[in-house]
């Protein structure tokens, strides 16, 4: 999106108007400039902001949900655990202005400050390559986990409220969505058995888990990790979950040695968590492996049909279908493991 005066983006004007009542200013006084769009995965999209006058000038970004149709969390709810997690001292960027009134911007949204840095998958893989910050981002990220897992749960969000069992509810969840697909998937039933074979006890504490910490939602630069992105998938759970998910082969983009994201090693994460005050368990971090790595598969194969039946018509969610066999495959792959 091409950037230009605040009379040529009817958004611009409203977005200022929305900054000033949340500032309590004179909106005549707040002039926004929408610089560009940046990357927000499939369901969501973020305006970059220029914000002049005002009791709060500077760069922002709007992050719009496009329909409550596709809501995970709601964005007040987002908004709040982001806050939460900051407070705490996990790296988000500040949360300066929430809404649901969908008229707006076409959609409930949040403005955020801008945290400068890279969060494109290949170019975050090559910055960290061309300065050697691979494994300072991995114990940045343990620490910014044993920060978020620390975090009584009683003070998050009411709709984050934990399920009594969090094993027994994602392993149920992933049942439905393996009964639920368009055709049958063999691999996925037999992985399915295996995890209803191996599963562990229900943690000794539930937590808040981000569930969506990978290569893609973390925004790094020279100097290393500057913040965790994307907080809708947000929940109260088992804490081995968070780690177990930025393991998954598909967010190493390649660089397939590199089992956390293409950044580093399993050891680096783990020593950084434990020494950050969190607790690991080996066995239960196996088995979220598996779990998030099939359920993501179903995710995927869930895109695809919300893009084939009309919910969201998207050609990312579209092609999100064709990696279904892959997350089959890499299911299969970490039985052996």
């Amino acid at each position: 999106m091409s950037g230009g005066s605040p009379d040529e983006q009817p958004e611009a004007t409203a977005l200022g108007a929305f900054l000033a009542r949340t500032w309590e200013c004179d909106p005549a006084g707040v002039r926004v400039r929408i610089a560009g769009q940046s990357t927000a995965g499939a369901r969501r999209r973020n305006l970059v902001l220029d914000v002049e006058g005002g009791p709060h000038p500077g760069r922002y970004v709007a992050t719009v949900l496009p329909t409550a149709d596709i809501a995970i969390l709601s964005m007040v709810d987002e908004a709040a655990v982001r806050t939460l997690a900051r407070a705490h001292g996990v790296p988000v960027p500040e949360v300066v202005a929430v809404t649901d009134d969908e008229s707006i911007v076409g959609g409930a949204c949040f403005v955020s400050e801008f945290v400068a840095g890279e969060t494109i998958p290949r170019r975050v893989l090559r910055l960290v390559a061309e300065h050697g910050v691979g494994s300072r981002i991995v114990t940045q990220l343990g620490g910014a986990f044993a920060a978020l897992h620390a975090i009584d749960p009683a003070e998050a969000p009411a709709a984050m409220a934990a399920p009594a069992a969090p094993v027994t509810a994602a392993l149920d969840g992933v049942g439905v969505a393996v009964a639920g697909l368009l055709r049958p998937e063999p691999a996925f039933s037999y992985v399915l058995r295996w995890l209803r074979d191996h599963r562990p006890a229900e943690p000794a504490a539930r937590r808040i888990v981000h569930a969506d910490v990978r290569t893609g939602n973390v925004i790094v630069d020279a100097t290393g990790l500057r913040a965790i992105l994307d907080w809708e998938t947000a929940k109260v759970g088992d804490p081995m979950e968070d780690l177990a998910w930025v393991c998954t082969r598909m967010w190493r983009f390649g660089e397939d040695h590199l089992t956390v994201g293409g950044l580093g090693a399993v050891d680096t994460l783990r020593d950084a968590y434990v020494a950050a005050g969190g607790t690991w368990d080996d066995e239960r971090f196996h088995w979220w492996r598996v779990l998030v790595t099939m359920r993501w598969g179903t995710g995927l194969a869930g895109q695809a049909a919300m893009h084939l039946d009309g919910r969201f018509s998207s050609v990312v969610m579209a092609a999100s279908g064709r990696r279904v066999a892959e997350m089959a495959h890499d299911a299969l792959a970490l039985l052996d493991t």
